[in-house]
């Protein structure tokens, strides 16, 4: 084979050898973010946390696998913005999430978009918002998929150490 072939071959593995592998955690996780579901609002019943909480971790156990997710997650944003791999971005997961919760039955819960240091290019961020129905955005959960490669984060709206989340109630989505 011709040095450069071999070459070639070399910086292919080296941009798309380090794909992550999806991540179904153990039951105190799955217990963990169903109990923040139920804290934002005592009429929230356990079962439909306990549901949501098994479907956010499913769900983003399927883009990961869908979008061929590699870690770090910026690594993956440069091999989407380069063409190898199609989609992945954050918001491809906020958005993706937020699409599939709508089709299914939360009564208790409503689906938001939420975005940090919108229009930066770098720095921009976006996520998933899940509201008690009836709360405003401010008493909600943030979910992000993208953080850690796949691993979920939650954590209440103004509790995120790492951004200032803004309510994305402008940004409609439609399939």
């Amino acid at each position: 084979m011709h040095r450069c072939s071999i070459r070639w071959l070399w910086v292919v593995w080296l941009l798309t050898g380090c794909t992550v592998k999806p991540h179904l955690p153990n039951h105190a996780k799955y217990l963990n973010v169903a109990h923040q579901l139920q804290g934002l609002d005592s009429a929230i019943p356990q079962a439909e946390a306990d549901r949501l909480s098994s479907d956010l971790f499913e769900t983003t156990a399927q883009l990961v696998k869908r979008y061929k997710l590699t870690t770090p997650p910026l690594w993956h944003n440069f091999l989407v913005n380069i063409g190898i791999r199609r989609k992945g971005l954050c918001y491809d997961f906020s958005d993706a999430l937020f699409l599939h919760l709508q089709k299914e039955r939360y009564p208790h819960f409503a689906f938001h978009l939420a975005v940090a240091n919108r229009g930066a290019y770098f720095k921009e961020h976006n996520v998933l918002l899940i509201i008690a129905k009836g709360k405003e955005a401010e008493q909600g959960l943030i979910v992000d998929a993208w953080r850690h490669s796949g691993r979920l984060y939650v954590v209440p709206f103004d509790k995120d150490e790492a951004y200032r989340w803004r309510h994305r109630s402008e940004r409609c989505l439609c399939e």
